[in-house]
């Protein structure tokens, strides 16, 4: 091969051809904390329609209040909660592939979270109001992970500044003593 002849080893030719936006690029600490709340949602989904992980799975209603089915057997479950968390979870890992997205995810998500948890204390558990169904353990469970989810987007609320290869960073003074 011409690379060998002007002393350059053949895989260094290999690595040096693959294409640029092949090369795995790190997730942000946002991203990956997204990644996990939306795996955290998923696992709850998925749990919440099994048997056993759900006691009274047999009584497991679509949707309303009231559910005898509750995940590990403390908090009440219905169809429509568990695909609730699916839902969610599978919006937090698609947008979790940006860091905008993460933080927006864990934005939305807190509010929402909360909101349900605030809803589920509101609502009397036996109001047909009550359809995802929330209990006290339920309610408090979402107002807790709000708390987590805001917590997140805390750390990370500053866009995280990336320099291009070759490209320096620049501060503002920088770029405004130009123009």
């Amino acid at each position: 091969m011409i690379s060998e002849r002007v002393g350059v080893p053949e895989s260094a030719t290999k690595v040096a051809a693959v294409p640029q936006h092949v090369v795995a690029v790190a997730r942000a600490t946002v991203q990956q904390a997204a990644g996990l709340v939306a795996a955290i949602f998923l696992l709850l989904g998925i749990c919440g329609l099994v048997p056993g992980l759900t006691t009274e799975y047999g009584l497991l209603k679509m949707a309303g209040p009231r559910s005898a089915a509750q995940l590990f057997g403390v908090i009440d479950v219905s169809v429509l909660h568990n695909v609730i968390h699916l839902v969610f979870g599978a919006v937090g890992l698609t947008l979790g592939n940006t860091r905008q997205g993460a933080r927006r995810f864990l934005a939305v998500g807190a509010a929402a979270s909360l909101a349900l948890g605030v809803y589920g204390l509101v609502v009397p558990r036996a109001s047909p109001a009550n359809v995802v169904p929330f209990d006290a353990a339920g309610s408090w469970l979402h107002v807790g992970l709000a708390a987590i989810m805001a917590a997140l987007l805390l750390c990370w609320r500053a866009p995280e500044k990336i320099a291009h290869t070759g490209e320096p960073l620049r501060r503002k003074e920088d770029v405004s003593s130009f123009g």
